[in-house]
């Protein structure tokens, strides 16, 4: 079970680096207001919830306990986060806030992970 756990915990890392990777490769476009969602960051995203989830069941599988509540606070800014890359994904530009904002939200849930013990 360990090896599956790790497995997924890798995945899980490449959805956020790809989330995350999209972003910064937007950076310059969004100061210069042509910002737009790439399809890494749907990809990644979903990724992550996916695998977030496996987890969370595999965990549990395995007689591990998991903290309810940061799962809980994690999967809502993923959701958030996914909703707006999702509605926007077809835009040629993003409002720099909603552009921003996925940014941060990203960077919020990493520091979710591996802050909050």
């Amino acid at each position: 079970m360990d090896v599956l756990i790790n497995a997924f915990v890798g995945l899980h890392i490449i959805g956020i680096a790809s989330l995350l990777g999209g972003f910064l490769t937007q950076m310059k476009a969004m100061s210069a207001g042509t910002a737009r969602f790439v399809p890494a960051m749907l990809h990644g995203a979903l990724t992550m919830l996916v695998t977030g989830v496996l987890l969370v069941g595999f965990r549990e599988m395995d007689g591990g306990s998991v903290n309810h509540i940061k799962i809980g606070v994690k999967l809502a800014v993923l959701f958030v986060v996914l909703a707006l890359v999702y509605v926007k994904r077809d835009e040629e530009q993003v409002d720099k806030a909603v552009f921003g904002a996925v940014g941060g939200l990203t960077v919020v849930n990493i520091f979710i992970a591996t802050l909050w013990t």
